[in-house]
Parts: C-alpha cells; structure tokens; sequence
C-alpha cells in the first residue's frame, strides 16, 4: 500500500517507448507512448522535495501540459520543487511563460520553484531575456535540495516605477506570464488580461503607453476593431503569429526592441 512506500519514490513518464510498469520497495517507473511530444520527465520524490528532471522540448502543447500537470499532482503532497533542465534542448516563449507560472503559484502557495544544472541553450535564453534572476538557480541537483532547508533566501531583483505603462492581452495563461516577466525586467511597468473588454476598460483607466496583442486574438473580430479603433490613444503593437512558438530568447530580443521604437522618447 501507499503507506508502505520507501521515502524515495521515483518514475518516468517518457514518450519514445511503449508502455512499461514496473514496480518494486524502492522505485516505481512508467513509461507512456506518445509520439508526437518531445519531452520526457524522470520524477523522484525524495522525502518532501520532488525532483523533476526534463529532457527535451519545452513547447507549447501537449509538452508543457505534461509539465505542469505532473508537478501539479506530485505537490499535492508537497510545495517543494527542484526542475532538473541538464538536458533541455529547446524552449519556446510559452514554454517560458509557464515555467514563470508555476515559480509564481508555487510561491504563492508556500512553496517555491528551484531550477539546478540549466542547459547552455536554456541558461542563454534566460540571459538575453534578462530573467536569469527571476528563478533561483544552482550548479548542482543537491545544491538545489540543500537549499530548502535554509529556507527563503532568494529575493527577485526589482526596479524603481517605470513611467511607461504596457497592457499585454492574449488567451494564454502562459504566453502572459512571459510578457509580463519580460517587460517587466526590461523596466515597464506591466498589466495583462485574457479578457478582450478588460483590455479595452484597462486602457481607458491605467492609459498606457502601448497595447500589446497576443496572436490569439487574431481571431477575435470584434476586440480586434475595437483596439484599432484607439489606436491613436495608444501605440498598438500585435505579436507575430510564430511568437508563442518562436525560440524564446529571440523572440524576447526582438519584442523589446520593437516596444522601443514604438517610444523612444522614453528610453
């Protein structure tokens, strides 16, 4: 029964091999087919921490579903996260966006979020993206787990009020987190919103500088005319329909740069 489990308890859920259970005092491991994701997680709980290692692509669809559910059911028994990234050989701007997400749930409910043995590829997306300091990030898995027991020591870098004010809007949870991390450690001032009225309402009542238009939006008709219409008001700059599924870093590069040229009097 559960309750006889080792305090160590390890599984994998993999997508390159066919279904696979195997189960002993020490360790329990399931492969899961599934050949159109790209991502494999190796997940470990160690007493109250769960080590979660990935391998792969972390990209928009059924590949970061997987990481956030996983993480998800396994902090139901405990809010202590280390995410292992040694072998992550791509990230896309929702991918990102959603590992931003789940640091900020997590802390929010007590927990906290720590990422150890980033990969070159990753760990250069989050220096040109400047969010190298929004995680806390270790040399080494134990390092990470060490950590947790001197409690809270890791404070985000903040910056003094910025007079330019950006409202990012677009259906994803995910893509949001990205903007708001992204802009927000460039140095503006940041409000996002899934909803195509509160956009509009939040236009009128924090006017900002720029309206940033998620792709998703593209297919709103109604919320689309009606951000063109206060287009003058407002500088409004909508991403590239590739931008969620754009390598992230250059993705980033490229959407600051353009929000400064929309105001370079600011700058």
């Amino acid at each position: 029964s559960q309750q006889n489990l080792h305090p160590l308890s390890f599984y994998t859920l993999k997508f390159t091999s066919p279904p696979l259970i195997e189960e002993s005092s020490r360790r329990m491991r399931c492969d899961i087919v599934a050949a159109s994701m790209e991502l494999s997680l190796q997940n470990q709980k160690i007493h109250d921490i769960v080590v979660i290692r990935c391998q792969g692509r972390i990209v928009v669809g059924a590949e970061i579903s997987l990481l956030q559910n996983e993480p998800e059911k396994l902090t139901k028994l405990t809010k202590k996260v280390v995410l292992q990234l040694e072998e992550v050989s791509f990230i896309d701007s929702v991918g990102l966006g959603a590992l931003v997400r789940q640091f900020g749930m997590l802390r929010a409910h007590g927990g906290d979020l720590k990422l150890c043995q980033v990969s070159p590829f990753l760990l250069q997306v989050l220096q040109v993206t400047n969010l190298l300091r929004v995680f806390p990030i270790y040399a080494l898995e134990a390092e990470a787990m060490q950590a947790f027991s001197k409690g809270p020591q890791f404070h985000e870098e903040t910056f003094g009020t910025s007079k330019t004010r950006i409202v990012c809007i677009d259906p994803s949870h995910d893509l949001l987190a990205y903007l708001s991390a992204l802009l927000k450690r460039s140095g503006y001032e940041v409000v996002t919103t899934r909803n195509p009225s509160d956009a509009l309402l939040l236009v009128r009542v924090t006017k900002p500088q720029v309206l940033i238009c998620g792709s998703g939006m593209r297919t709103n008709e109604s919320a689309m005319k009606a951000f063109t219409e206060i287009k003058p008001k407002v500088q409004l700059l909508f991403l590239p329909a590739d931008f969620s599924t754009g390598e992230a870093g250059q993705a980033g590069i490229d959407l600051v740069n353009q929000v400064r040229l929309l105001l370079p009097s600011q700058q």
